[in-house]
């Protein structure tokens, strides 16, 4: 399997995974035939590439640190919550059940596949953002969390505040949250209320106040220079550090209107990039040895003029990975690997960067 940017997607191509829409539910199956209308739509829809199967990389596997099942039937209960919620304003003992019940399928997941490293690829829709990003930043907290080693009964609550992170947001106007154009000053300061807001009415739900303390914690920065109260380094909850880089993260990843999604690399550059100042410098180190530059399934090109798909990620090397090489130049040659990390012939060889198609 490998993953080919959307201008490169070619009419007979098989998706390799299948493909999320709007509410949490299917738009296309695995092993789907893509067809030329289908490419014009999912540029529409916004995403940014697809997961292929095809003779060049059917010996890639690409895992997931949750199971594609679990993810969209998490998406679907957030957003019927966040929904529910700004229709009564009330959080139902049944939909607490549903959202705990669903993080400890996430934590179970994700402490079995605890060596996985984060691939910030993302499929999502953009008209269901707001569910997608609370989903995964939910998944990549947890992920971080299971890195330092926190309890069981911490990670849940850590997953917990990082999907409901921006609850708070029920109660703004949507006319502020949607503007397309920058906000008053104004405005800026009625969002900034989000966080207290979901505190509030979290608590008022019996939710773990650790969990309630992260949301409303989760815009402070390490500096001291977020919001709403102002607070630095530890002063601030270890959840909330850590939603902090989760949040961040995932919105980078994402095509907005108003910039496009960064590229792994770009966003491994911007988390060292803050390092002590938005973000805890402990978290950073943890966290970049998690995140993948370049993912499984990724086409990159090497400084030797080579060009593959990387087979597989280390954690303490993660930016010599293993590379199933099949072109010399424009030249397709007979595939081979090199271990960036091992293969001693190779240690004079880099990735130059990403390659659009090959």
């Amino acid at each position: 399997m490998r993953f080919v940017p959307i201008n490169c997607i070619q009419e007979g191509m098989i998706l390799g995974k299948g493909l999320p829409g709007v509410s949490g539910l299917m738009l296309l199956n695995k092993g789907a035939v893509i067809q030329s209308s289908y490419v014009c739509k999912l540029k529409e829809l916004g995403y940014v590439g697809l997961y292929i199967e095809d003779d060049l990389s059917n010996d890639i596997e690409v895992i997931d640190v949750i199971s594609q099942n679990v993810r969209l039937k998490t998406i679907r209960t957030i957003k019927n919550t966040l929904i529910a919620v700004q229709k009564d304003k009330e959080l139902t003992e049944d939909s607490v059940d549903r959202i705990q019940n669903l993080m400890n399928d996430i934590v179970d997941s994700i402490l079995v596949n605890r060596d996985a490293m984060i691939n910030l690829i993302d499929l999502k829709v953009f008209d269901d953002y707001t569910y997608y990003h609370s989903v995964n930043v939910g998944v990549l907290a947890i992920t971080l969390g299971v890195a330092l080693n926190l309890s069981r009964e911490k990670l849940y609550k850590l997953g917990l505040a990082a999907v409901l992170h921006d609850i708070g947001k029920v109660f703004i106007s949507k006319n502020i949250l949607n503007k397309p154009g920058k906000l008053t000053y104004e405005e800026f300061d009625i969002v900034k209320t989000h966080p207290q807001k979901g505190f509030e009415y979290l608590k008022k739900a019996n939710l773990p106040l650790s969990s309630c303390k992260a949301v409303l914690q989760h815009h402070e920065r390490f500096n001291g220079q977020g919001y709403p109260m102002g607070a630095e380094g530890e002063k601030i909850s270890l959840f909330s550090r850590i939603i902090t880089i989760a949040d961040v993260c995932d919105a980078l990843a994402s095509n907005r209107p108003y910039r496009k999604a960064l590229t792994p690399t770009e966003i491994v550059e911007y988390v060292m990039s803050e390092y002590g100042s938005l973000f805890d410098p402990a978290l950073v180190d943890v966290f970049i040895k998690r995140i993948a530059p370049y993912p499984v399934g990724t086409c990159v090109l090497l400084s030797n003029g080579m060009a593959g798909i990387v087979a597989e990620n280390y954690p303490d090397s993660c930016l010599r990975p293993k590379v199933k090489i099949i072109k010399h130049g424009m030249k397709d040659i007979e595939p081979f690997f090199i271990d960036m990390k091992t293969d001693t012939k190779s240690y004079n060889i880099t990735i130059t960067g990403l390659a659009e198609a090959i």
